[in-house]
């Protein structure tokens, strides 16, 4: 099976979209800067294992506690 060169930057193309999102998506539960967790995400995604890391270590972080809502009772 030949893979060419334009198969292989559309794939990487959206590896790098999905880890990038996937990264966002947990640094908005994890972190306090979500974009910043979506964008080195999607620098590391560039190379796959740091990606796949970097994603492992975003999902074993505890999550961050959200602000206490008020009860107007």
């Amino acid at each position: 099976m030949n893979i060419n060169a334009t198969l292989l930057g559309e794939i990487m193309f959206v590896f790098v979209l999905v880890m990038g999102a996937l990264s966002y998506y947990l640094g908005r539960r994890k972190t306090q800067t979500p974009v910043l967790a979506g964008l080195l995400g999607l620098v590391l995604s560039i190379i796959p294992p740091f990606a796949l890391v970097y994603l492992v270590v975003l999902v074993l972080k505890k999550d961050i506690n959200p602000a206490p809502a008020v009860v107007n009772e």
